[in-house]
């Protein structure tokens, strides 16, 4: 069951820090995608994929710095409202720059990897206000 209602979604997101070193990657073309990519986001100017960075480093992807992924355990809805600006605006508060990339059944976070406990903290902090 989704989660569409925003305070139930920011009191349920339960985040948990995914084991693993991830990096985002601008490539051209349509070549081969790595079968262990996160995702894959065709733009404009070309693709970008987020692969782990042992992946990136040894197919020779020139890469971002490396970053930790935090999913967000609620199941929310793609029309709820409200989850990702809380998130965004918490982790702003603490200077933490985040990415989020929204799956059809959770939100997951990409924070600097230098980041990811204080992000961590805080999105935890973020949870148990909303209770």
């Amino acid at each position: 069951m989704t989660v569409k209602d925003t305070q139930a979604m920011i009191a349920g997101m339960t985040p948990i820090i995914v084991p693993g070193d991830w990096v985002f990657c601008a490539v051209s073309g349509t070549g081969t995608i790595p079968p262990d990519a996160f995702a894959v986001i065709q733009e404009a100017e070309g693709t970008t994929l987020i692969l782990p960075e042992e992946t990136a480093k040894a197919d020779g992807y020139q890469s971002s710095a490396v970053m930790q992924l935090i999913t967000l355990q609620v199941n929310s809805d793609l029309e709820g409202v409200g989850l990702t600006a809380a998130v965004a605006t918490a982790l702003a508060k603490q200077n933490i720059p985040c990415n989020v990339v929204a799956g059809y059944h959770h939100d997951h976070i990409f924070v600097p990897k230098t980041q990811a406990g204080i992000a961590y903290a805080t999105l935890l902090d973020v949870q148990n206000a909303a209770h």
